[in-house]
């Protein structure tokens, strides 16, 4: 069926509530917006939806969500797991609790329990949650970082973290399988009350989680002794930290937490902020100017789904507030719970520390400087939480941290997707320890580099949106595949591994070798000079991202070289 039949049936079929069809049937005549909205079935990828929200089959929309958690229904049934019940959360974004309500009706229709949360709550605790209830799987509701008029719904299976191979493509071929949105099930929501089947969680989770984040704190005392001098600003951007990260550095016993006002409270349209996401520098200006006001030390801010942390740290010396990167504080946190640790001899000697093929190689440094085993897996979290899970499972490893460049990490295995609350509570508790050292988490970047190497990482992403742009990305990873390049700029291709083909190939030898790592449509290239950059389409947005990594002998050393890497790319792609 084309998607001007689509658009008709949608128009016309009454199992679509009368102010869905009269919406589409104003857009009569607009073929290029009906193209958009019906040209495809919005993707349901390996980590949910995510989309525009709107009427259409290409849309966030109740009946996308529903014919989703119907695939999800179907499956969990074949998995005879039916009985485990499902745990939701939602965030603060538009009609997030209505599409959360809809998930849980539609599991409730199909005879599964829902369990789920009585106002918004971040990912991590969706992820702890699950876990405490023994459900076979967790929905969030959210699109994490992406403009206001996004929407998302990200699934997750019974360990915590999100759906991974093969039950991934096994959910995705049930979702597919549901074709006609009339076999939809669902039911009212007080029927579903009264049958035990809608249950709502209790507040005692949030003790629970805060007991849990609290347990991997490992300098109390020094939080103590200078929480009175501690500054520290603090942005939710609008979404789920508020509540969360507050109380867990009140009861760590910070005093001074000022949070930002008109970006505390929840607003779905992000009034203040032109993309709420943390490694948007624009997303920091309110913070930095209440900074500013109060002579904070350092600057946090959380993602509306509070599984990211992006960081600002003041520099005494000029008096400037740093910006640090994902990989930046990743490996600041890493360096001081590593060290920490290490003092007091609780690094497991099978102890594993574990980054994404495209985060920063100065976590290789740090894994071997405190011998602890480095494992790299694909771009997203899901495969970090993977790893605690087969460490578990086969008593190989001891999970030491995990992180990825795009703000994201995990301390502890009390959840297993990237949690910026416990990430929070980690920075603060290194900063009051280094301010005892008479050190701001600045300087003890500085410090890491020195002591490691002046790693510097950057990333381009190119939107295309559409049909168009789909095939046009798709066309850009086939040219680069199938014309390996040798060179990009002045640095030369040692290796490229093609992670779709599951293929390494070293360029002075011709050696071949396999990736270790399932199939994914990256491809990776290590460079001369300790340099490397890898290509890689989004699996939840309409864009193509080119990360580039270098390491030079200062931070304006590294610029530099950085500068000059992405050009290179870039030309070579034709940009």
């Amino acid at each position: 069926m084309g998607y001007m039949e689509t658009y008709k049936s949608w128009c016309d079929n009454e199992y679509f509530d009368e102010a869905t069809r009269d919406e589409l049937k104003s857009i009569a005549g607009n073929e290029a917006e009906i193209e958009d909205r019906f040209y495809k079935d919005l993707e349901f990828g390996t980590g949910g939806l995510r989309g525009v929200i709107g009427n259409g089959t290409n849309r966030m929309n109740v009946y996308t969500v529903r014919k989703a958690t119907q695939g999800l229904a179907n499956f969990i049934i074949k998995d005879n797991a039916a009985d485990r019940g499902v745990a939701i959360a939602y965030d603060s974004r538009r009609m997030s609790k209505e599409f959360a309500d809809e998930a849980a009706l539609c599991l409730n229709a199909n005879g599964i329990k829902a369990y789920i949360f009585p106002t918004l709550r971040p990912t991590p605790e969706l992820s702890f949650a699950l876990r405490e209830l023994h459900c076979i799987a967790g929905i969030v509701v959210t699109a994490s970082h992406n403009p206001p008029e996004y929407n998302g719904y990200k699934v997750y299976w019974e360990d915590g973290a999100q759906i991974t191979a093969p039950k991934d493509s096994q959910i995705i071929s049930e979702v597919k399988a549901v074709t006609d949105y009339n076999t939809v099930k669902t039911m009212d929501i007080d029927a579903a009350r009264v049958a035990g089947l809608y249950n709502v969680i209790g507040y005692d989770m949030d003790d629970n989680y805060m007991a849990a984040l609290k347990k991997m704190s490992l300098n109390g005392d020094i939080i103590k002794q200078v929480a009175d001098d501690i500054k520290i600003v603090y942005t939710p951007f609008n979404g789920t930290g508020n509540v969360p990260v507050r109380r867990i550095l009140r009861e760590l016993g910070f005093k001074n937490v000022y949070v930002v006002p008109e970006q505390e409270k929840p607003d779905p349209n992000f009034t203040t902020l032109e993309y709420p996401n943390p490694e948007d520098p624009k997303a920091f200006t309110y913070a930095l100017k209440l900074a500013k006001e109060v002579d904070a030390d350092i600057i946090l801010a959380t993602d509306p789904d509070a599984d990211r942390l992006g960081v600002y740290s003041k520099d005494v010396k000029s008096g400037e507030y740093k910006s640090f990167t994902g990989n930046m504080s990743g490996m600041l946190i890493a360096e001081y719970l590593l060290s920490q640790r290490k003092e007091r001899g609780l690094i497991h000697k099978n102890g594993a520390f574990v980054k994404t093929i495209v985060s920063t190689n100065m976590a290789d440094a740090i894994a071997k400087e405190y011998n602890v085993k480095l494992i790299e897996v694909l771009t997203g979290f899901k495969f970090i939480g993977e790893q605690i899970k087969f460490f578990e499972q086969q008593h190989t490893y001891e999970y030491e941290f995990g992180f990825e460049e795009s703000y994201g990490c995990l301390v502890g295995t009390h959840a297993r997707d990237k949690d910026a609350v416990v990430a929070v509570m980690a920075l603060c508790e290194a900063a009051a320890y280094y301010k005892t050292k008479g050190l701001t988490l600045w300087d003890q970047m500085i410090n890491i580099f020195e002591k490691y190497g002046y790693y510097k990482e950057g990333q381009k992403a190119i939107t295309m949106k559409g049909a168009e742009g789909a095939a046009h990305i798709a066309k850009m990873m086939d040219d680069l595949r199938n014309n390996p390049p040798k060179k990009f700029g002045r640095w030369d291709v040692l290796e490229t591994r093609d992670y779709k083909n599951d293929e390494c190939i070293v360029l002075a030898t011709g050696e071949k070798h396999s990736t270790g790592l399932p199939n994914s449509n990256v491809l990776y290239y290590d460079l001369s000079d300790n340099a490397w950059c890898c290509a890689r389409p989004s699996g939840t947005e309409p864009k193509i991202k080119f990360y580039m990594g270098v390491k030079g002998s200062s931070l304006e050393d590294a610029q530099s070289m950085l500068d000059e890497l992405t050009k290179a790319v870039m030309e070579k792609i034709g940009q």
